[in-house]
């Protein structure tokens, strides 16, 4: 056990099922920035900040986003029901890592481009045990990416309904999480609307 301590195997879970519904339908994984989609800028992320095994949870327009983005290295499933909201592909993101051996999962969003690899990093090292529960901080509100350790994971897809994601979780059990600034290294922002397709280059 003690070894596993200091050696964590820490999955990255990617979200990019959205649809987009206030872009005019766009998938939010084929949005571009600096000339490649959101998903592989995404994937980037968590396997330069030190995550593996990865997988990625696709949606919308899942077949146009394995044709025209470089999934290279990461395990993909479908959502069929990701119009349900992000609880249905947080379930089936968790739902992928059983029997990989992982102790914890690092569940990254797919439209939030201005968090990166440091990001990652800094709440991936912030693992102690598979009770972990570790979140990115942005001037002390809590954010994303968020880690969770696996014996975690069942209580947390059970109530990850709707739109919530893991979010009622979290806030039942705040006093447990660790939280990990990151506001020096990264932007919490979301691409939600066309307003905020601004932030894309």
């Amino acid at each position: 056990m003690a070894s596993q301590a200091k050696n964590p195997k820490v999955a990255g879970v990617l979200l990019a099922a959205g649809g987009g519904r206030r872009l005019g339908g766009r998938p939010k994984a084929l949005l571009e920035h600096r000339g490649r989609p959101l998903v592989e800028h995404a994937l980037r992320a968590l396997r330069n900040g030190g995550c593996g095994p990865l997988h990625v949870v696709l949606g919308a327009a899942a077949d146009e986003v394995r044709a025209r983005a470089d999934l290279t290295g990461s395990a993909v499933t479908v959502n069929p029901g990701w119009e349900e909201g992000m609880g249905s592909s947080l379930r089936l993101g968790l739902a992928a890592l059983s029997g990989t051996g992982a102790d914890a999962a690092l569940v990254l969003l797919v439209d939030q481009p201005g968090i990166g690899a440091e990001a990652v990093a800094r709440v991936r090292v912030a693992y102690r045990s598979r009770t972990s529960l570790v979140a990115a901080a942005y001037d002390g509100e809590r954010g994303h990416p968020v880690l969770f350790g696996a014996d975690r994971w069942a209580d947390i897809a059970a109530g990850a309904v709707g739109d919530q994601g893991a979010r009622a979780y979290l806030r039942e059990h705040r006093d447990a999480i660790t939280l990990v600034e990151c506001s020096d290294v990264a932007q919490a922002y979301d691409i939600d609307t066309a307003e905020d397709l601004g932030h894309l280059e």
